[in-house]
């Protein structure tokens, strides 16, 4: 697992700020996961793969994930274990054309966060990384 960069140490003490503190904490997190399943409540390729009739669940996880990723609580791995990713998404066919169109999602959530140059570009790069490393079909149908 790629472990997520931190930055300088806050004035107050010998720790350097997670990247997770640096863009906002929770309420930066809640607004990436929320305008990433808007787009995916209205994709009729990525919405069948959240089996639930809410998507409130996927975007649960989705956020104590990153959260925890990015150096926020510990929720995630106390509640489901480790993260296993590929594992996770292997019951789905995630083709190309998936992949695409959760990035396409998820860069509109990342642009509507409005963040530095710099943090934009690292948490782009992760979750580009990530969408890439999910694909485990290339069928098109």
């Amino acid at each position: 697992m790629i472990t997520p960069p931190t930055g300088s140490p806050t004035p107050d003490t010998d720790s350097p700020m997670t990247f997770y503190d640096q863009v906002g904490g929770h309420p930066t997190f809640v607004r990436l996961v929320r305008r990433f399943y808007e787009g995916v409540a209205e994709d009729e390729v990525l919405r069948p793969m959240y089996p639930e009739e809410d998507l409130g669940p996927a975007e649960e996880r989705l956020l104590l994930f990153l959260e925890q990723y990015w150096g926020g609580p510990g929720t995630y791995s106390a509640q489901r274990g480790h993260p296993r990713l590929r594992m996770r998404h292997a019951p789905f066919r995630v083709n190309p054309d998936a992949r695409e169109r959760w990035l396409r999602h998820m860069r509109d959530a990342v642009d509507s966060l409005e963040l530095s140059p710099m943090h934009e570009e690292v948490l782009w790069d992760y979750l580009d990384r990530a969408a890439h490393a999910m694909v485990n079909t290339f069928d098109r149908d």
